[in-house]
């Protein structure tokens, strides 16, 4: 094994690379690190400060002098460089191949916990995730105080090392999908992961599938939710967000502030976003059916306001819907790309103006932009982005079925679409459960909300090795109003 020092000179190849020299008892003791990764005031106060007091002590005493918790001794050059790349500081004693001292010494600096930008709720805390690993992993075990919580810690990634933790819960998570979840994150074979979300692409089941398999949030109560659930969580330190599975297609229409309503509220609110997701997906395709196949099914009340409407519409049907969905794309994307006040201006001024002024250039009918414009307000209902993205993204394949077959078109694409549901899963568990494989005593929290009181059983098809969240003996007792 080559020399530490000569090996530094590598590193100090980088101008934020500190390598100096300090004689103690005549004996050159050699101290890297980066400046850039490190905060000063813990090299100065707890690691230099310990080195002036070794004038007559050997280098082995060094060691226990530092207050610092996390320090260890390694002779391996890879950890070594590892570590001094996360912020530590390594100290060596001579020339010699011998262990050398790591101390951690890395800076803290980082954004504060906020408010959740991308899942705000009315009701609820108002904390989110933030780039710090350690900061994250605090307000999960905030928020699920159990003996039973475990963390453990993986580093993912060829080129750079990241830290990945994985959060689950001892004795109520299901061992085969923790067994699963940990294999794939230990398989992981890229060189650089930047954030949760490719390490999210990665582990899922089926990569060539546009639905996601896994759940993303910046939301530290949902994550302690879905643990306490069974279910399995994964950060990576630098990102703003927690990924967990397996997951069911139905829990990508639930927002975590459904629970913090009344459950009549919630389930309403449910209802009403899952009728969304199906109008954006077939609203535009029935519309072009209907124009170009189906004419004769249009009742007598609307069809002269049909009619009117695009008596001086030049394209077919085909064409006015894939130019208005495409500018609601266009409007879309400039809007989540400008900054935000900029953004909202484009997407409101620029709506408007484009609306107003298809119709009167006779480019559209007035019927369709008000489809259009539902369709894709009803794809914002979507609380998960991944899946509003899968919903955007289906539109087109029904819209171009429905132009070659009519509604024959889109019966077909939705068999097709079912199809690949049903060959989906998340960890080895089926997508489409509890509808299919059918579990009836999971569909109490599917499509509407049940109060408390019935939330005596997690869902089965987690296959927790602890059914039951609570002694359901007394739960329908009533208490006196005088007590």
């Amino acid at each position: 094994m080559n020399s530490i020092p000569p090996l530094w000179k590598e590193l100090s190849q980088s101008a934020d690379f500190v390598c100096y020299e300090h004689q103690m008892n005549s004996v050159p003791l050699y101290i890297g690190y980066f400046k850039s990764l490190i905060e000063s005031e813990i090299l100065q106060q707890h690691i230099l400060s310990c080195l002036s007091n070794l004038t007559n002590r050997s280098f082995e005493d060094l060691y226990p002098l530092i207050p610092i918790a996390e320090k260890e001794i390694s002779s391996d050059w890879d950890l070594i460089q590892s570590k001094i790349y996360r912020g530590y500081v390594a100290i060596q004693y001579g020339h010699q191949s011998i262990p050398c001292i790591l101390v951690n010494a890395a800076s803290s600096n980082g954004r504060n916990v906020t408010n959740p930008e991308v899942e705000f709720t009315v009701e609820g805390p108002k904390e989110a995730f933030v780039e710090s690993l350690d900061i994250n992993l605090n307000l999960i075990r905030k928020r699920v105080p159990s003996p039973d919580l475990r963390i453990k810690e993986y580093m993912v990634g060829s080129l750079g090392k990241s830290r990945v933790a994985i959060c689950y819960l001892e004795g109520l998570t299901n061992k085969q999908y923790l067994q699963t979840f940990i294999q794939r994150i230990q398989d992981v074979q890229f060189d650089q992961i930047t954030d949760s979300s490719l390490l999210q692409q990665m582990i899922e089941d089926n990569s060539n599938s546009i639905f996601p398999q896994s759940i993303g949030t910046e939301r530290p109560d949902y994550v302690a939710w879905a643990v306490s659930s069974g279910q399995i969580c994964a950060l990576k330190d630098g990102s703003p967000s927690a990924f967990f599975a397996p997951v069911n297609l139905w829990q990508f229409f639930i927002t975590y502030e459904d629970y913090y309503l009344p459950w009549i509220i919630a389930s309403l609110l449910r209802l009403i976003r899952m009728c969304s997701v199906l109008f954006s997906v077939f609203a535009s395709s029935f519309y072009v059916a209907v124009m170009t196949y189906h004419g004769q099914s249009i009742s007598n009340v609307f069809l002269p306001t049909i009619v009117s409407s695009r008596i001086n519409v030049p394209f077919p049907p085909i064409v006015e819907v894939i130019i208005m969905e495409l500018v609601i794309e266009l409007l879309r994307e400039a809007g989540a790309r400008l900054p935000t006040k900029i953004g909202q201006t484009i997407g409101i001024v620029g709506g408007i103006v484009l609306g107003t002024a298809a119709v009167e250039a006779a480019l559209t009918s007035n019927f369709l932009l008000i489809i259009v414009a539902l369709s894709a307000l009803a794809s914002f209902t979507t609380p998960i982005f991944r899946m509003s993205a899968t919903i955007r993204i289906l539109r087109f394949p029904f819209i171009i079925a429905a132009q070659i077959w009519g509604l024959l078109g889109i019966f077909i694409c939705t068999i097709a679409l079912v199809a690949h549901l049903l060959r989906l899963s998340s960890l080895g568990m089926p997508y489409l459960v509890p509808f299919y494989p059918l579990r009836t005593s999971d569909l109490y929290d599917t499509v509407i909300r049940p109060p408390y009181s019935k939330f005596h059983y997690r869902y089965s098809f987690l296959r927790t090795l602890k059914p039951a969240r609570f002694n359901k003996k007394n739960v329908n007792a009533k208490r006196d109003i005088d007590d």
